[in-house]
């Protein structure tokens, strides 16, 4: 059976993520902006939601070139991670043209050893994606997340079927981005294994909340609806 990952950035979204079927978290802060670094309280919750649970490990918002103060703050997340009881993390770091920077991943993943590690979709920014693929089965990864260089999973599907051929169980090629109940019928004829999903539906802020400027007019929150959608939409193709 595929395995549903879902990517979530609240208490409320891992329960509502577990109690629609989801196997696997991805536990973030700000998922719109594409996900933070979630607080030590967070993380600790989440270690016992009862699923596998991954911690992202993204230390501000922008690219993924790392500064020496950027790496010593996600080397001290990735510790704060396995001390909470996180599974795993998720993590990338990018070279100014868009290549692996393999110096300062290879430090990263020394320091989540025996930990899940998934490599994000600063994958989708590399020049060259086959060569990044093979630096990430060397580097140690256990599964890259990826749209296949497209803004969603079912506009790169012929990357992707090229990635996980290339892969040939390796490590796991992950599609993400703007997979749902809907759309996941773009994916057909990938090998599946995994799958990332956010299960997320708009909700509106309070008008005082958004005046203030603590928060945007259009906000969204994990539905647990969606992501059992997915999880029978998962079923169904199998």
């Amino acid at each position: 059976m595929t395995l549903l990952e879902v990517c979530v950035d609240s208490i409320d979204g891992v329960g509502a993520a577990v109690r629609g079927g989801a196997d696997r978290i991805e536990l973030c802060a700000a998922l719109d902006v594409g996900g933070l670094t979630p607080s030590l309280g967070l993380m600790r919750a989440a270690a016992d939601c009862g699923v596998p649970a991954f911690a992202m490990i993204r230390p501000r918002v922008g690219g993924f070139v790392y500064r020496p103060d950027d790496i010593a703050v996600m080397r001290a997340d990735i510790a704060a991670a396995r001390a909470a009881g996180m599974t795993g993390v998720v993590l990338g770091a990018s070279l100014p043209d868009g290549r692996l920077d393999e110096g300062v991943l290879s430090a990263l993943l020394a320091e989540a050893g025996g930990m899940g590690r998934t490599l994000h979709r600063c994958f989708d920014l590399v020049p060259d994606r086959s060569h990044a693929l093979e630096q990430a089965v060397s580097l140690g990864f256990h599964r890259v997340l990826t749209s296949g260089g497209a803004k969603t999973a079912g506009e790169g599907v012929a990357v992707l079927a090229a990635l996980m051929e290339q892969a040939a169980g390796r490590i796991q090629i992950m599609p993400g981005a703007g997979i749902s109940a809907q759309t996941v019928h773009l994916l057909q004829g990938l090998p599946l294994r995994e799958v990332h999903a956010s299960c997320s539906m708009p909700v509106a802020e309070a008008a005082a909340v958004v005046a203030f400027g603590f928060g945007p007019a259009q906000a969204r929150r994990t539905s647990e609806d969606r992501v059992r959608a997915l999880r029978q939409a998962l079923i169904a193709r199998q």
